[in-house]
């Protein structure tokens, strides 16, 4: 059995460096239609926008149609796999994590967007038609201007891409609070970023509000109050989907993963999977192999 692949942009693009790469989707695809139909992960940020054709896409195990006039964003580790109807165009930029960094101030900016939180939930977007002509513009803008050879073109395609993604941001309701931050909303971000980094090791509510210098009612109370789940839910929530990102990975074996995750043991992994997906960690792996697996 394979694993699941891996793909950086050194081995998706020619072009040089491998911090960037800024492409008809068409012709994209074509190169690397083996490759790319099948389940996989980018180490890099990935985000494409359909102008034309149909079909359906998963992104971390949730299943959306695509569409004319679609875009989504994608963070690096995701699970993503695609399954077209007849024939596809648009754009599509992947681009590293360190492409940003030293040309903002602010390092965690992108973590802000609502699109690139790791939900794929908030990452697939309809471009409403009065924004449509303003979308396509800037990605012509961004192929013609990775194309040329222009002084400062990089730092152009930098201020391109961070025009299209607050373009696309503002069509986010969460945007509001993230431009005028409240307490609450700046502690529900804190209590995410802490999870990202510490999901494996701490799992309980009240050492992630000893973190946050609260209360765990407090803690549990905010949850609630703005994603309509308890703090364990959500963390549980971020165990189960590296979880399942494992789990598609066949060279793998449950108790692998069991030990990833830091479970005491295979089965109290097994018992936790079940309880909140239902099924257990062998049962989701050939589901998946029978559904995501697409040629």
């Amino acid at each position: 059995m394979k694993s699941l692949p891996i793909y950086d942009i050194g081995t998706l693009s020619q072009q040089q460096g491998h911090d960037l790469q800024i492409s008809r989707f068409g012709a994209y695809i074509d190169s690397h239609h083996k490759n790319l139909h099948a389940p996989h992960k980018h180490s890099f940020y990935h985000l494409v926008l359909y102008t034309k054709g149909a079909g359906k896409q998963t992104i971390d195990f949730e299943n959306f149609a695509v569409k004319p006039f679609q875009i989504y964003f994608m963070i690096p580790g995701q699970v993503h796999s695609w399954n077209f109807e007849g024939e596809v165009e648009g754009y599509i930029i992947n681009f590293s994590a360190a492409f940003f960094q030293s040309f903002l101030l602010k390092a965690d900016y992108l973590e802000d967007l609502p699109f690139f939180s790791g939900n794929a939930l908030d990452a697939v977007i309809d471009i409403p038609v009065d924004m449509r002509d303003k979308v396509i513009n800037l990605f012509e803008q961004l192929i013609n201007e990775n194309e040329s050879a222009k002084p400062l073109g990089l730092d152009l395609v930098r201020a391109l891409m961070l025009q299209l993604f607050i373009q696309v941001a503002r069509l986010s309701v969460n945007i509001q609070q993230a431009e005028s931050p409240s307490y609450n909303y700046t502690l529900l971000k804190n209590f995410q970023k802490l999870i990202e980094k510490n999901y494996t090791r701490i799992k309980l509510p009240k050492e992630y509000a000893e973190l946050l210098y609260i209360t765990p009612n407090h803690l549990n109370a905010l949850c609630n109050d703005v994603l309509g789940l308890s703090a364990g839910e959500v963390i549980r929530n971020r165990v189960i989907l590296e979880a399942k990102r494992m789990l598609v990975n066949q060279d793998m074996t449950v108790q692998q993963i069991a030990d990833q995750l830091n479970f005491a043991d295979n089965s109290y992994f097994t018992k936790f999977f079940k309880k909140n997906e239902g099924i257990t960690p062998e049962d989701f792996r050939k589901k998946s192999n029978r559904h995501v697996h697409i040629s």
